[in-house]
């Protein structure tokens, strides 16, 4: 299961109101790449691939390709916003490291 912050669900909302087409959701997946090993990837989609695992939050649908599935189980994610710049970031408890900006993990 993935959960969205209510700050996460208020981003993406944000972020698809001016996408400028229709969109259905949001796809988090996870690559090889980054610092720590691998990368989170995310990104607007509108419409699921048939082997997406889906997820809701307050209307707000998550969409989750098998292979990433398992590096992401359990992840919990929030919008912050700070000083040094804003973004999404990751609580997951599958990571046993991760690099400093918070994108990348092993």
């Amino acid at each position: 299961m993935i959960q969205l912050t209510d700050s996460a669900v208020t981003a993406v909302r944000t972020a698809m109101a001016g996408a400028g087409q229709e969109v259905e959701g949001l796809r988090i997946m996870v690559e090889a790449g980054g610092c720590a090993g691998l990368k989170y990837m995310m990104g607007l989609v509108n419409e699921a691939d048939p082997n997406d695992h889906v997820f809701t939050t307050d209307g707000v649908k998550v969409f989750v390709e098998e292979g990433s599935l398992s590096y992401l189980d359990g992840t919990k994610i929030d919008f912050v916003i700070g000083l040094e710049g804003s973004g999404f970031t990751f609580d997951n408890p599958q990571a046993k490291s991760s690099c400093s900006c918070g994108k990348s993990f092993g």
